[in-house]
């Protein structure tokens, strides 16, 4: 019997996709980002075994809120392509059954091409680009940015819609080039529905401490919404001088 491995669940989340929306967040993630506010999510073997038919079972009673609202269900982590064959077979169920919308919110470290089952049963995928400079990229989040890139391109050839998200973290992603290029390559994507910048935030510290480790951001702050305007600002100049995808 296909099970996935699972950190939490939400019912009714607003921010994660359209509409109301059943987010399930997967257990287990390759990037090690130093503003993780679910570190805990992390490892490979925390969380718990649950089956296909367990998720349904716990998404069934909210079905009138996901679809008064346009909603659906949304899978999240961790990173959710891990457990590319159990999110899969979700997906298949829940359109199945009830025809409902389904989002896969990814850092996008698996290529389209290893997850194009998943992707096919995917309506919209929101892509999270942690930083345009690769070596800035590793050294927030211990990986390249070269596999995000290559998802990014494989998204917008195979006409399949995406959000981009971007957290806006003071001094560590918010230099004025940057974003930037950040926005001229998201204007070479053909199919970005959505860019949103997410403010950088401390609220996941008591985690880190609950696991006894160093938060390595203890002493930078969340960005102004001065700040967060201008960001989005440049973004959008850089955008108007795009890079082909």
């Amino acid at each position: 019997m296909l099970t996935g491995h699972i950190h939490s669940v939400e019912t009714f989340g607003t921010v994660d996709g359209p509409g109301i929306r059943f987010v399930l967040f997967m257990q287990g993630c390759l990037l090690q980002c130093k503003y993780c506010h679910n570190p805990d999510t992390w490892s490979l073997t925390g969380g718990r075994d649950v089956t296909v038919e367990e998720i349904l079972q716990e998404i069934e009673p909210y079905l009138s809120y996901y679809r008064s609202s346009g909603g659906g269900l949304t899978v999240s982590g961790g990173e959710a392509t891990l457990q590319a064959a159990f999110v899969t077979e979700l997906f298949r169920q829940v359109k199945q059954r009830w025809g409902l919308h389904t989002t896969l919110d990814t850092n996008g470290y698996n290529e389209g091409d290893h997850i194009k089952d998943l992707l096919e049963v995917t309506d919209l995928v929101l892509l999270d680009l942690k930083h345009i400079d690769n070596e800035k990229h590793m050294e927030l989040t211990g990986k390249p940015n070269e596999k995000m890139i290559q998802m990014a391109g494989w998204l917008s050839q195979h006409h399949k819609p995406m959000w981009i998200r971007h957290v806006l973290v003071p001094s560590i992603n918010d230099e004025e080039q940057d974003l930037y290029d950040l926005g001229r390559f998201i204007g070479g994507l053909q199919t970005v529905e959505k860019f949103e910048i997410l403010p950088y935030h401390q609220m996941g510290i008591y985690k880190w401490e609950a696991l006894k480790w160093q938060y390595p951001l203890h002493n930078i702050p969340s960005p102004t919404d001065g700040e967060v305007r201008k960001a989005y600002e440049i973004v959008e100049k850089g955008r108007l001088n795009t890079i082909k995808c």
